[in-house]
């Protein structure tokens, strides 16, 4: 494995322990590394109210832009959760990803048991709402 990816990984478990998620009991962390190697963490953080909840994901580019960090310098990017096999973002964070991620950034899919699934936005969601915009 490479190094950015242990280190990306390791960043993505550290911001899960800081999620908020007492009704689901479901943890996520994310974490983004930029071209200089600064890493920024995010979890998720549920609400009474489901629909308010944000996922990981999300708050992690939210933290960036919230930062002053340009999503642009994203190089990699990681979501960890504790499920069976590497976990996968929603449509929604999809989508929010589509917008400031390049289409062939690694997204780095884990779990708490270190298996890994290495994709891209082209194979998660080949058709953004980005393209439909611009048709």
């Amino acid at each position: 494995m490479k190094n950015e990816y242990k280190d990306i990984i390791n960043a993505a478990i550290e911001g899960r322990k800081n999620a908020y998620a007492p009704y689901s009991k479901f943890k996520v962390g994310a974490a983004a590394m930029l071209i200089d190697g600064t890493i920024i963490k995010g979890c998720n953080i549920e609400n009474a109210s489901y629909g308010l909840s944000c996922c990981a994901e999300r708050n992690t580019i939210f933290s960036l832009i919230s930062l002053g960090y340009d999503p642009k310098k994203i190089k990699l990017f990681c979501v960890v959760g504790d499920t069976k096999k590497p976990i996968s973002p929603c449509g929604a964070c999809r989508q929010v990803l589509a917008e400031f991620l390049n289409p062939k950034t690694p997204i780095i899919l884990s779990n708490l048991k270190g298996d890994i699934k290495e994709t891209n936005l082209e194979e998660l969601i080949p058709y953004t709402f980005l393209e439909i915009e611009n048709v």
